[in-house]
């Protein structure tokens, strides 16, 4: 009989703590993913000339609007810019530009643009000191010092077709076959022979 209620009182516990899971309630919530692949023409523009003069315009737009280049090279640009909203707010825009050459022998590239907003919220946390007292035990003493750190709380591609077209437009605008390095050359020396 003694080693009965040890068990009565397990298997009270248990019964408890399976009730307190029941009640609780789980929320399911569902990610729902806006994707109809339907759509070509909010991420990508066709562009009378080759990838590197492509991409070249695509890099003096963006550094026009005030993006840091992080890479560049004749198919692909990536480029960064910051924005402060608000006081504990940070965005940052992540651009990315790959430009592919049409078809074999063509003088035709589309420019795929892309582009990642996210945002980033300034977070405080106190700081405590421990203190070993044998009698007592340890003791957490909070002091006066806070650390704050930028933690991303959203990241979301931008999807708004307005933002793209300016920038297709503002690509046109800086667009010179002749002014990618090396491009010239081939072209004097195609008139040449």
């Amino acid at each position: 009989m003694p080693m009965q209620r040890p068990l009565n009182t397990l298997a009270m516990l248990f019964a408890a703590a399976g009730l307190a899971a029941c009640s609780t309630t789980v929320s399911n919530q569902t990610v729902s993913i806006q994707e109809d692949f339907a759509s070509t023409d909010i991420h990508a523009h066709s562009f009378p000339g080759t990838d590197r003069a492509t991409c070249e315009a695509a890099r003096r737009a963006l550094l026009s609007q005030g993006y840091v280049i992080h890479e560049a090279s004749p198919s692909l640009v990536r480029g960064r810019k910051n924005f402060q909203p608000g006081a504990d707010v940070h965005v940052q825009v992540e651009f990315h530009v790959v430009c592919a050459t049409d078809s074999r022998g063509s003088n035709s590239t589309t420019a795929f643009a892309n582009a990642v907003r996210d945002r980033y919220s300034l977070k405080k946390s106190s700081n405590s000191a421990s203190l070993g007292v044998p009698a007592l035990g340890s003791v957490s003493v909070p002091f006066g010092m806070s650390d704050e750190s930028l933690v991303k709380v959203a990241s979301e591609t931008i999807a708004n077709k307005l933002f793209y077209e300016r920038f297709f437009a503002l690509v046109e605008r800086y667009f010179d076959d002749s002014s990618v390095p090396g491009e010239e050359n081939t072209a004097n020396n195609l008139e040449q022979q």
